[in-house]
């Protein structure tokens, strides 16, 4: 990744909560994340006795922009986290460029962009510290594990510390000098990963080829919005994911999913069923007992809705998502392709 520390841990939530806890934040401080993630990338900030905070997202990438990013800023954001949703990356230097105006943190969550890149950086090495998972679906895997990667030492040093129950190896007089778990890594998985980092570069190409591929394929469906790289970005394709237009594709994702599956094409609709701040454990902060302190301080973090998280709902509304990995051959995305273009005729001609 080009960072001059890596720290292996046992999950990429170890490895967000790892970052998280390198920052010493305070109660009651605010961090800014997306609500479409994995919930193991959030529940580390209320751990911390932060305030997760959600930002709005770009209703075609799904990710946070620099835009939604500064709206949900306060005088007690502490740290922002910019996730690359299935592998598209953020617009990583626009919002590092946004924090380091105002000294504030950026945590890259590379969990499924492993080798992107926006403008010629790999993404996690563009903010303080980035995180990854080896989650059994993820690019590198090590069945589960994580690892989080920082430019600054001093940063590298508390997460190594806080993986390792706030213990100071190598240190003249180690001693437990902080909080920490253990979140350490396996060496037998350390001994998988390591393995696998040799066939990390083919395994990406091989993703980006078949994505290429059925881009080809589908560019010319109405109502069909394809993940396309940004400009200047590469695309490392943990999914491929449509953007289905209800208005044009009668039923949308919902409707076009389940004639995918009966064609024997798995995928899923809307990714997660519901944005993170509509979920229960935040909707009702006292199922964090002693932690719900955190949600009585001062915030602006008072989750949302349709009306102040417009991008989210019409992302998740229309989202699409096709499993992907590195194993399909030609003829299996060319059995895709035409199973989508099959079940959007279906669909498209029963409305006309």
């Amino acid at each position: 990744m080009g960072a001059a520390t890596a720290v292996a841990c046992n999950s990429g939530s170890a490895a967000i909560h790892a970052a998280l806890g390198a920052l010493g934040l305070q109660p009651g401080d605010e961090v800014i994340t997306t609500p479409i993630t994995d919930m193991g990338a959030v529940l580390p900030i209320p751990y911390e006795g932060a305030v997760p905070v959600f930002a709005d997202v770009d209703p075609q990438t799904g990710n946070v922009t620099p835009t939604t990013v500064a709206a949900r800023l306060t005088p007690r954001t502490a740290a922002v986290i910019v996730t690359h949703l299935f592998g598209q990356p953020a617009e990583t230097r626009a919002i590092a460029r946004l924090c380091a105006e105002r000294g504030i943190p950026l945590i890259e969550d590379a969990a499924q962009a492993f080798l992107a890149t926006e403008q010629d950086r790999l993404v996690s090495s563009i903010g303080a510290l980035g995180c990854f998972s080896f989650q059994q679906g993820k690019h590198l895997t090590t069945g589960e594990g994580g690892m989080v990667v920082s430019a600054d030492r001093a940063l590298a040093d508390g997460v190594a510390r806080f993986v390792n129950k706030g213990w100071g190896y190598g240190d003249a007089a180690p001693d437990h000098d902080r909080p920490g778990l253990n979140y350490r890594l396996t060496e037998l998985q350390a001994a998988v990963g390591l393995a696998q980092l040799d066939k990390l570069d083919g395994c990406v190409a091989r993703r980006r080829r078949a994505a290429a591929r059925a881009l080809d394929g589908l560019g010319d469906l109405p109502g069909i919005t394809l993940p396309h790289p940004r400009p200047g970005t590469e695309h490392s394709y943990w999914r491929f994911a449509l953007l289905v237009d209800p208005e044009v594709v009668p039923g949308g994702p919902d409707a076009l999913g389940a004639l995918l599956r009966d064609l024997g094409v798995g995928n899923a609709p809307r990714y997660v069923k519901k944005p993170a701040f509509d979920c229960a454990v935040f909707r009702d902060p006292a199922r964090f007992g002693a932690l719900a302190g955190a949600f009585a301080a001062p915030s602006s973090a008072r989750f949302g809705d349709r009306t102040t998280h417009p991008g989210c709902y019409r992302f998740l509304d229309r989202v699409l998502v096709l499993p992907w990995n590195e194993q399909l051959t030609d003829a299996q995305v060319d059995g895709i392709v035409a199973a989508v273009r099959r079940a959007h005729a279906a669909l498209c001609g029963a409305h006309r």
